[in-house]
């Protein structure tokens, strides 16, 4: 039984990348905005069981959920433009669909008949639109790819029977795609538009509203010709034009009537006025700041900024918490050295280092750390970030000259190593180094105790905290008093005190290193106070 839920499935044609998680986000924060409870989903079609064992280089950042799940960059995207914490079962992968499938055939689930695509796999995928759903008023699904993929067909053929099976006054269909302008004809395309939508009716889906992606004004006489073609009333043909901050995506969707034709395809006519307040206040901050900060973030993922992409949001929430802009500098950790670090570091005013695994580039990373602590240069470190920062301390300052961690073999002083058990919510958690490496990590929210007087109790103003973590390794206490004795402050501990959370370093402008990612709980209406804090340190 869902009750009067309804859902709105999004598909992508044409190209991939045009924006389908940033259509869903806003248009569920439009819904939002009008009091409509919602729920977000991203069902991809690729086979892993999820991003976790992935590299950033093809699929940009993994986003982990509270509740501890490795989830895809979407669930980012939803998280901030709704505040609404996203959990374990709002991400589904071919993989994962397969898995449980293979699972249920080996137990005898199926009493020995022949597992086929249809009915089992798609009777699984609609098992997962629909768990836990009965107290939203609107879920969201995005279906990743594009129309026409073949490992998507599954994954279409599902949503096309579910909406068959639970009607039309509870469902309907929004396909983006693009509208490309052709230079050296000086005008428009609708044709890839009109055989994406082919596409997607020949698998039985007619969409009740279009997104057409354009770089500029659509003219009517071409949207009223996609409508005609697409077999869709003008009104349901929404531009989706470029803007300057993805902040502003919500506010130009409600301009074009995304919200109200959704609304009408459902039928519902008395829904109340979004309040748009915070969206116009939050692009007015970023398109008006009152200065401007060139910070660097040091990593080797760079080739593809989306592997940092809550970071760079983060920033851009802080710059609006302190009407700055935040100018980054992408600087690749294989190429750092000490011959051209003082280039690189021209003009900066801050350092990050992020998180990341593995050996390769870490020594860029350890560069600039040490460039950052001995010019007194502001310095954040997350994750990999914080464990590097030690290792760089062990080395330079404990006079440890073989600090390093367990993670890249075996040394004479491990500083960071494998923590094989640790305590979470009354319970034991375990892993071994052999344990397969998507199921190892310490992941989701932990609890963290904050130490009196230390500047991340006055960063958070409060002593307890909560935040997310992904990471495989920790900081080795053993070496807690070498670390003591050079300054490094042990700001912020678990409550058992067995794990190291934050760390500090006194007479240091500002030098602070974590062990979660905060920026996966940072948003445009609520920034991150570190984030903050550190873009104030930078300007300073």
């Amino acid at each position: 039984m869902i009750n009067n839920t309804r859902f709105i499935f999004i598909t992508g044609g044409v190209v991939s990348s045009l924006g389908k998680g940033l259509a869903s986000a806003s248009l569920a924060a439009l819904l939002k905005a009008r009091g409509f409870k919602v729920r977000l989903r991203k069902l991809d079609p690729y086979l892993n069981v999820d991003p976790g064992t992935m590299s950033p280089m093809q699929h940009g950042e993994v986003f982990v959920t509270e509740d501890g799940a490795e989830t895809d960059l979407d669930l980012g995207h939803y998280e901030r433009f709704t505040g609404v914490d996203a959990k374990i079962g709002d991400n589904v992968t071919t993989g994962k669909i397969y898995s449980t499938l293979l699972q249920k055939e080996r137990k005898g689930d199926y009493l020995g008949g022949t597992v086929q695509v249809i009915p089992h796999v798609t009777n699984l995928i609609k098992e997962f639109i629909l768990k836990d759903t009965k107290d939203v008023d609107f879920v969201l699904c995005e279906i990743g790819g594009t129309v026409g993929d073949i490992e998507g067909l599954p994954f279409y053929e599902a949503i096309r029977q579910l909406s068959y099976e639970i009607g039309h006054a509870r469902s309907i269909f929004i396909h983006l795609t693009l509208v490309p302008y052709v230079a050296s004809a000086r005008e428009l395309k609708t044709k890839p538009t009109q055989h994406s939508v082919k596409e997607l009716r020949s698998i039985g889906i007619q969409p009740d509203i279009l997104l057409c992606r354009a770089d500029r004004e659509i003219p009517k006489k071409e949207l009223q010709k996609i409508a005609l073609f697409c077999n869709l009333k003008p009104e349901d043909v929404i531009p989706a034009l470029d803007v300057k901050t993805i902040y502003q995506a919500p506010i130009a969707y409600h301009e074009k009537g995304l919200d109200m034709q959704v609304l009408k395809a459902f039928g519902i006519e008395d829904a109340k006025e979004p309040d748009l307040s915070v969206w116009n206040k939050i692009v007015a901050n970023i398109n008006n700041p009152q200065r401007e900060v060139k910070i660097a973030i040091v990593g080797k993922y760079i080739k593809l900024r989306d592997a940092y992409k809550s970071i760079t949001e983060s920033f851009v929430h802080a710059g609006i918490d302190t009407n700055t802009k935040v100018k980054i500098k992408w600087i690749n950790s294989r190429l750092l050295t000490e011959e051209n670090i003082e280039e690189k570091m021209q003009d900066i005013k801050g350092i990050l280092v992020p998180g990341g695994f593995g050996i390769d580039g870490i020594e860029g990373k350890i560069l600039a750390i040490n460039y950052a602590r001995t010019h007194n240069i502001p310095f954040f470190g997350i994750c990999f970030g914080m464990q590097l920062a030690l290792i760089e301390i062990a080395r330079s300052l404990c006079k440890l000259e073989d600090a390093s961690s367990g993670e890249f073999g075996e040394c004479a002083h491990p500083v960071i190593d494998l923590m094989t058990a640790w305590q979470k919510d009354q319970a034991t958690e375990t892993r071994t180094a052999t344990n397969d490496l998507g199921g190892t990590m310490r992941l989701g929210s932990y609890p963290c105790n904050l130490v009196k007087d230390t500047m991340a109790e006055k960063i958070y103003a409060k002593s307890n905290i909560t935040e997310r973590h992904r990471h495989r390794y920790e900081v080795n206490l053993n070496y807690k008093t070498n670390f003591e004795k050079v300054g490094v402050v042990f700001a912020g501990m678990s409550p058992d005190g067995n794990l190291t959370e934050i760390i500090e370093l006194k007479n240091h402008k500002f030098f602070v290193a974590v062990q979660f990612h905060p920026e996966l709980k940072s948003r445009p209406f609520s920034p991150h106070p570190i984030f903050c804090a550190f873009v104030r340190a930078c300007y300073e």
